[in-house]
């Protein structure tokens, strides 16, 4: 019996891929097969994705797996499709039907109904989700059928509008906090209007501050000559923050862990405290808390840096 030939050593891969997830595929699935096509050595998602739901994946790898949880607490933005007069086990179109009513709704009720859910509001976890309760998922006690208390969790709604209304389906923008459930916001809807509903369809269109810009498929990247093309910086994860761009010296001190005290050197240092990107000849460094009186403290560094 032949022995298996050596499997091909992992490359070091950095950056981030925006993937346009398909319906059907968990989050973790699609970062498997993107990983195996960038043969990347370390690879993570910024968030998960229902597998009813399509749209923006950001992909991180390598030293980009250190800022990924920057995107884990983002705003993030959806298009949603509201099926209104059907309620189902799940809140989504994974589930079977349980409750069906008659759909009488007028634009104008609709409008109030989401008024009711802008800001900031208290919203039940569903049942089906990965939420744990004594080391198990709450899904699986949901497939046992057991339906257990879950306390409200404050979240928040900060823009909600109505796309489209076509009898029985409603199209919704929402830009929500982290932890925000849309299938829950779905199933409130119709509750307000007094039908009941569920999702028919779920769509992310931005995480932070990144959008469907440049998103690919995974069809697409299966078949591109150069997938490790479609990747951008690590620094796109982090365009929010101010920048801030070190000396030689400066930079070589950085990486050693050192805090600086940029009011006593020439560097130009943003006026507000808080998180920094730091450079050193355009290229990434790491991330940095800048302080009372200039003060730089190193956070997460760049292993790859020079």
């Amino acid at each position: 019996m032949s022995a298996r030939p050596p499997k091909k050593p992992r490359d070091l891969v950095d950056g981030v891929l925006l993937l346009d997830k398909p319906v059907g595929l968990s989050s973790n699935d699609a970062l498997i097969k993107a990983k195996r096509v960038l043969n990347a050595k370390k690879a993570g998602h910024t968030g998960t994705l229902d597998p009813f739901a399509t749209g923006l994946l950001p992909l991180c790898f390598g030293e980009a797996t250190k800022f990924s949880q920057d995107l884990l607490e983002a705003d993030k933005t959806y298009e949603a499709t509201v099926h209104l007069g059907i309620v189902t086990t799940t809140g989504d179109t994974e589930g079977e039907a349980v409750e069906t009513r008659e759909v009488d709704v007028t634009p104008e009720q609709i409008e109030a109904a989401l008024a009711r859910f802008r800001g900031p509001i208290n919203q039940v976890p569903p049942m089906y989700s990965a939420l744990k309760r004594d080391g198990k998922a709450l899904y699986e006690y949901a497939r046992e059928g057991i339906v257990l208390e879950r306390e409200a969790r404050p979240v928040t709604i900060h823009a909600l509008s109505l796309v489209e209304y076509a009898a029985p389906f409603l199209k919704i923008r929402v830009t929500c906090s982290k932890g925000t459930y849309v299938r829950v916001l779905g199933e409130d809807i119709g509750a307000a209007l007094g039908c009941g509903a569920h999702l028919n369809a779920l769509r992310r269109i931005e995480v932070g501050a990144l959008d469907v810009t440049g998103m690919i498929t995974l069809d697409a990247l299966l078949a591109h000559p150069d997938p490790l093309s479609l990747l951008r910086p690590v620094d796109a994860l982090l365009s929010t923050f101010p920048s801030v761009e070190l000396t030689a010296e400066l930079a070589k001190r950085f990486l050693q862990g050192q805090r600086l005290a940029l009011g006593k050197e020439a560097i130009e240092v943003p006026q507000q405290q808080g998180r920094v990107r730091i450079y050193h000849d355009g290229r990434l460094l790491g991330t940095g808390q800048l302080g009372e009186y200039a003060i730089l403290a190193p956070e997460r560094l760049i292993s790859t840096a020079p």
